[in-house]
C-alpha cells in the first residue's frame, strides 16, 4: 500500500507489504493512513501488529473497536474488519500476517486465538513495533526466523488455546464459505447458498448476518479479493486475476481491491515479488 493520489483521498496516506522470500505464509505490512476507510475485507491469517501513532476505528466480529497509539491489534484469522482514522492525523502502525500453519510451525503450538481484537500494553507494543521493524529490515533467513519466534513470544500470553465457541459456531457455515470459495467467479445466488446451508433463503440470510456480521455478498467480495491478492502474489497478471475472481473487469478488480487493502493489484504486486 502506498500514498498516490489516484489510491486515496489523501497524499500523506502511505502503506507497503513485503512477504520473506524464505517463509511461506508470512505477509508484513506497515501504513499511515489519514484518509483512506477500508471497506471489509479478510486474511486467511492472524492479523498481530501494533499501532505506533493516532488511532484507528474499525468494525470487526460485530462490534466497534478504538485502537490508539501503544495499543496492540490481535484479529484471528478470516474474521472481517473494516478500518478507518479516528484522528485527524491518522494513524501509524505495523502489523504481520501469519497463516495458521505458519504460526503453528514457529509456535510449535496448535489452536492460538484472541479473545480481544484490541489490547492497551504500551511497553509490549512498543516491543512489537521495535520487532516488526528489525523483521521489515531483517535479509538474511535465520535472523528473520529468529525474530519471527520473538515476537511470537511477547505475544504469546495473549492468546488463548482451544476451539472458541464462535469457531464452533462459524463450523455450522463451514460448506457454504467452501462453496463460496469454489465459485468466486460465478454468479451466487440466495437460493443456492441457502440450498447449501440446508435452510430458507431469508432464514439463511438472518443466520449467515448473525455469525459473520456481514451479508453474503459482502463475504464473496471479501473472499474474492483476497483470492485475487493471492493470484497476485503468485505472480498472475492483473486482468487474468480479474477474470478467474468474478470481477466485472480489470478496473473493477482495481478498485475492489484498493479499497479494502489501500494499494492497486499492479502496486501490491510490485512490492510483494520486487
Amino acid at each position: 500500500m502506498q500514498g498516490v493520489p489516484a489510491q486515496f483521498e489523501s497524499t500523506r496516506d502511505a502503506a507497503q507489504f513485503r512477504h520473506p522470500p524464505h517463509r511461506a505464509g508470512v505477509e508484513l505490512y506497515r501504513a499511515h493512513i489519514v484518509r483512506h476507510a477500508f471497506e471489509p475485507h479478510t486474511h486467511e491469517a492472524f492479523g498481530l501488529g501494533a499501532i505506533e501513532s493516532g488511532t484507528e476505528r474499525f468494525r470487526y466480529a460485530g462490534a466497534d473497536h478504538l485502537a490508539s497509539a501503544g495499543s496492540l491489534v490481535l484479529m484471528n484469522p478470516e474474521t472481517l474488519h473494516t478500518g478507518r482514522a479516528e484522528t485527524e492525523d491518522g494513524w501509524r502502525y505495523r502489523m504481520i500476517y501469519l497463516d495458521r500453519t505458519a504460526l503453528e510451525e514457529v509456535t510449535g503450538e496448535t489452536g492460538w486465538w484472541f479473545a480481544d481484537a484490541v489490547r492497551h500494553d504500551g511497553a509490549r507494543a512498543a516491543r512489537v513495533t521495535v520487532l516488526l521493524d528489525a523483521l521489515w529490515q531483517a535479509r538474511e533467513p535465520l535472523a528473520f526466523d529468529g525474530l519471527l519466534l520473538q515476537l511470537l513470544d511477547t505475544l504469546r500470553d495473549h492468546a488463548r488455546i482451544g476451539r472458541p465457541a464462535a469457531q464452533e459456531r462459524a463450523a455450522r457455515f463451514s460448506d457454504v464459505i467452501d462453496y463460496l470459495h469454489a465459485h468466486l467467479g460465478e454468479r451466487v445466488t440466495l437460493e443456492s447458498l441457502a440450498g447449501v446451508a440446508g435452510l430458507s433463503p431469508f432464514h439463511f440470510l438472518r443466520r449467515f448476518r448473525d455469525q459473520y456480521h456481514v451479508t453474503p455478498q459482502q463475504m464473496l467480495m471479501a473472499l474474492r479479493v483476497h483470492e485475487a491478492k493471492r493470484r497476485l502474489g503468485a505472480g498472475e497478471a492483473p486482468a487474468e486475476v480479474a477474470a478467474a475472481t468474478g470481477m466485472a473487469d480489470q478496473a473493477h478488480l482495481t478498485r475492489a481491491f484498493a479499497r479494502r487493502y489501500g494499494v492497486t493489484p499492479a502496486r501490491y504486486q510490485r512490492q510483494v515479488r520486487g
